[in-house]
């Protein structure tokens, strides 16, 4: 006779419980143990090695109390019940009267909560329901944020506004922008130009012309060795920030980062602080009235390497 769910336990002493759920092993498909309730003293799991005799209402087992109650606290967590797996026929060898059956979780998912287990996968489930309706109001929604790189100049002023050499100078400019499914908008932003001597030039250059690309790896334009004038990201490459042009009582005149104080030199390299890379050059041209334009760009701040992400 199998044991029954709300059966009274009685051990060799005393009676100690009742039985709470039945837990079968998968292989053999037979009852491998019994959770026992020890009357409020919490559930343990005992196996069907230690049961002596079953009747209709009594499971009597061979141990005593002090031993049932040192048993491992039962772990609702490492198993599933009957309805959440699929193992044929499973049914046909079990004879208890209806309750709570469990068989132990697979052991490759038992680091996974069972409960959050079969959460995730009701979610998968209703993402892959939801998905054909969802996709043409996400399509819409994202698609400013996928747009290509915007590569038109901007005019942002005069050449004139520099009055020394390997002196940095702050232009603002204003542009629009759109940011996902938000309404676009005017902002402020600003950009360094430096009018480099050779020695400054050399240092940014290193006798290389220096190529911008597109997304697709195109070159959409080339800032020559030989032209003097040179423009920066007003952001500083470590986390953003604006920075200023600023007299340095050790270093002399430098860009200076007020946030992290990081301090680079005229030709943006890093002379101090914890910026990751040099200040990011633009794409810069100037007419021959001495108007100066620019192609907007940012870079990730905090790495090594240079990301364009506007």
């Amino acid at each position: 006779m199998q044991p029954k769910l709300k059966s009274k336990v009685r051990c060799a002493d005393q009676e100690v419980g009742d039985v709470t759920k039945i837990i079968m092993d998968p292989l053999t498909r037979e009852i491998s143990h019994l959770v026992v309730s020890l009357n409020g003293a919490g559930e343990r799991q005992v196996a069907m090695g230690l049961v002596q005799t079953v009747t209709d209402e009594v499971v009597q087992l061979r141990s005593s109390a002090a031993e049932v109650s040192a048993l491992p606290p039962f772990k609702r967590d490492e198993y599933v019940t009957l309805h959440e797996v699929e193992i044929p026929h499973i049914e046909d060898h079990l004879h208890v009267s209806p309750g709570e059956v469990l068989v132990p979780f697979p052991e490759l998912e038992k680091s996974v909560k069972r409960r959050t287990f079969f959460a995730n996968l009701t979610h998968v489930i209703g993402l892959f329901i939801g998905l054909p309706l969802a996709f043409p109001v996400l399509k819409y929604l994202m698609k400013p944020m996928y747009a290509p790189f915007d590569n038109g100049w901007l005019k942002i002023g005069n050449i004139g506004k520099i009055k020394a050499d390997d002196a940095g100078t702050q232009f603002k400019f204003k542009r629009k922008v759109k940011e996902a499914y938000l309404p676009e908008a005017e902002i402020e932003k600003n950009v360094w130009i430096l009018k480099a001597t050779p020695a400054v030039l050399e240092k940014i250059y290193q006798g290389k012309d220096m190529e911008f690309r597109d997304g697709t790896g195109k070159t959409i334009w080339t800032n020559k060795k030989d032209v003097p004038y040179i423009a920066f990201s007003g952001k500083c490459p470590h986390l953003g920030c604006g920075f200023k042009w600023r007299q340095h009582k050790v270093l002399g005149q430098v860009f200076l980062c007020p946030c992290h104080l990081s301090i680079y030199d005229a030709s943006g390299t890093v002379l101090d602080g914890p910026a990751p890379r040099p200040l990011d050059p633009l794409p810069i041209q100037v007419s021959a009235s001495g108007e100066v334009q620019i192609i907007d760009m940012e870079f990730k701040a905090g790495t090594k390497s240079q990301t364009r992400i506007v």
